[in-house]
């Protein structure tokens, strides 16, 4: 809330999203005035782009722009040879291109006029979404305009652009995901063998058309780049690690589909059983909508704050009662803050979900009578939730959000030093801590599904919940381990569909724009937030595939299945358990028989 709250007061987005001139005028809006600034504090609300009078030119000092820029109602289209055009344009159009205090009836009459105007001749230009700049057509201009201009640019604001400029896109694509999701969730809904066959073809196919993408933008990159341009050389650096860790990814994929091809019909039962278990709470499968909005509210108020925090600065007025504003002391630790707040927050609202569907489970599977089914388990289980278990709730996503922050701290070095010599143990030294947290993060995440199961079951806290499912999973790890890694898997690949899709059409609408565009922020943006949406939809097989097992450990653990303490589970879960018990001891007898061949000599043949 502190964040919120300074980046309201101290930020300035629209000068982000509008632009503004070198008087402290915000283009496209009423201004205040600036004191020490004369020709600050105008009406621009007819004036909505940015025009620089050395467009052919551009003057940098010091690591900023110095170079005159006006807030202009329209860019010229037409090249203009003499001061005599640029007045005939002016009253044409109402677009001034001199500084504010020179009267446009004085353009070819005042002495200064030189230094009061844009330099001659002024080149045709068109006004792009990027800062709403207007940007010189002119071959050998544009190339000398965006040389300058776009690596001016601080880094920030270059991405913080490219967010801007892409709203519409990134809009379009997290509606993609969105549907994407929604499609996979009705396909594992009334999954059959012949959709598991066609669904993991579809995974295949989506993982090399995607790799195959990235690579071919990559070789497009290097034989048509611009070396002028940060953005081009920042954007073709992106994509081959992307087109590495993508091609990494698919590989080892790729293996463990090949491996574990023979599972694939007690996939289906599997499923068939999950099914049958969201058929008595239905209202299930809408859960992740609530949670998709409750995502996307807060997306969207992250994205403005980090905006507001990106233009929070100083005005400081320069010689010639020009204003230039300067960042604010402090501003990095603030967006590291920030992070951290979407990271935690995000975690807490994913948790929040998987904590309902797991009340929801244990209240209808902890139930003698069938006849007689649970009323409203979402309902009770989210009163619960919030009555008693917020703190369980807000203690596993902290987890996530600590082992995640030391993730983004490696990363942020490595990208940082990724340009300096390195010794070898080094890069290694990095990559192994980067494993080894990642792992940790999938530890952490499955232990604390676990919790939330055992603290619906049994109202204790997290850190006993935790230490009880623990030993429950490490009894009867026998039973189902493996077919619940394989159900994960699955689950998983469906996520991955999703995101793969996702990104590809996020690589064919943002490379439109490359040259204006650091666009791999965006495109990292999208593919989380891709991930997110269809992490909180397929979570919910996957929530109930793990809540199942759990209550499947509890009921063993507390009964016999006599008439005494008979099962709370059904007879379809049960045959499908022993089916999974039968497999196993197959499997271990197959290699207690290979252990004893390996140790038998052999005897020769009496005639």
């Amino acid at each position: 809330m502190f964040i919120t709250g300074y980046s309201v007061a101290a930020g300035a987005t629209g000068r982000l999203l509008f632009g503004y001139d070198s008087f402290g005028n915000v283009c496209g809006k009423k201004n205040s005035p600036v004191e020490g600034a004369p020709l600050s504090g105008q009406d621009m609300t007819l004036k909505k782009h940015v025009f620089f009078m050395n467009s052919c030119n551009l003057e940098v000092k010091d690591g900023r722009l110095v170079s005159t820029a006006l807030c202009v109602s329209s860019c010229p289209e037409e090249q203009l040879n003499t001061l005599e055009e640029v007045q005939l344009f002016a009253k044409n159009s109402g677009s001034f291109l001199c500084v504010y205090s020179l009267n446009s009836t004085n353009y070819t009459q005042n002495p200064h006029a030189d230094s009061l105007c844009p330099r001659l001749p002024v080149p045709p230009s068109k006004s792009f979404p990027l800062f709403n700049r207007c940007i010189p057509q002119t071959p050998e201009c544009y190339s000398l305009f965006a040389s300058v201009l776009v690596n001016d640019v601080d880094t920030l604001h270059r991405i913080l652009s490219g967010i801007m400029s892409g709203r519409d896109t990134i809009l379009g694509l997290c509606i993609l995901s969105l549907a994407l999701s929604l499609a996979v969730m009705f396909t594992f809904r009334v999954i059959t063998t012949l959709l598991v066959h066609t669904f993991i073809a579809l995974v295949i196919l989506g993982l090399l058309f995607v790799c195959g993408v990235l690579w071919w933008l990559y070789y497009d990159y290097t034989n048509d780049l611009s070396i002028a341009l940060d953005t081009e050389r920042e954007n073709m650096t992106c994509l081959l690690g992307f087109a590495v860790v993508s091609t990494v990814l698919t590989a080892f994929l790729l293996i463990l589909i090949f491996v574990l091809r023979k599972r694939m019909k007690l996939a289906t039962e599997l499923f068939r059983v999950t099914n049958k278990a969201i058929s008595s709470c239905p209202f299930l499968l809408v859960q992740p909508l609530w949670t998709f909005t409750i995502l996307l509210f807060f997306w969207v108020l992250w994205v403005a704050v980090l905006l507001s925090l990106g233009t929070a600065g100083v005005s400081q007025v320069i010689e010639g009662g020009q204003v230039e504003y300067q960042p604010l002391s402090g501003i990095w630790y603030m967006w590291w803050y920030h992070l951290i707040g979407l990271i935690w927050t995000s975690e807490f609202i994913l948790a929040c979900q998987q904590m309902t569907i797991a009340g929801a489970i244990v209240t209808s599977y902890f139930n003698r009578n069938e006849n007689d089914p649970p009323d409203g388990p979402i309902l009770s289980s989210l009163s619960i939730l919030f009555c008693y278990h917020q703190g369980t709730v807000v203690k596993g996503s902290f987890l996530i959000a600590v082992v995640r922050i030391p993730r983004t701290v490696l990363m942020y070095i490595y990208n940082t030093l990724k340009d300096q010599q390195w010794r070898a143990w080094s890069r290694c030294m990095f990559r192994c801590c980067s494993c080894c947290f990642c792992c940790l993060d999938k530890g952490l995440r499955h232990l604390n599904q676990n919790a939330y199961t055992t603290t619906a079951i049994n109202g204790t806290d997290f850190c006993t919940s935790a230490k009880d499912a623990l030993k429950l999973l490490s009894k009867n790890s026998s039973h189902f381990t493996s077919v619940n890694c394989f159900g994960d898997f699955i689950i998983f690949l469906g996520k991955v569909l999703v995101v793969c899709f996702t990104v590809f059409g996020g690589l064919m609408a943002f490379n439109y724009h490359r040259a204006f565009q650091v666009w791999t922020i965006p495109l990292l943006l999208v593919a989380f937030f891709a991930y997110l949406v269809a992490h909180s939809f397929l979570s919910v097989f996957e929530t109930v595939l793990d809540s199942l097992f759990l209550c499947f450990a509890v009921d063993l653990e507390t009964n016999d299945g006599s008439s005494e303490k008979p099962y709370f589970m059904d007879q379809e879960f049960l045959s499908f358990v022993k089916k999974i018990n039968k497999l196993n001891n197959a499997r271990a007898q197959r290699e207690e028989s290979l252990r004893n061949e390996e140790g038998t000599e052999l005897q020769p043949i009496v005639r």
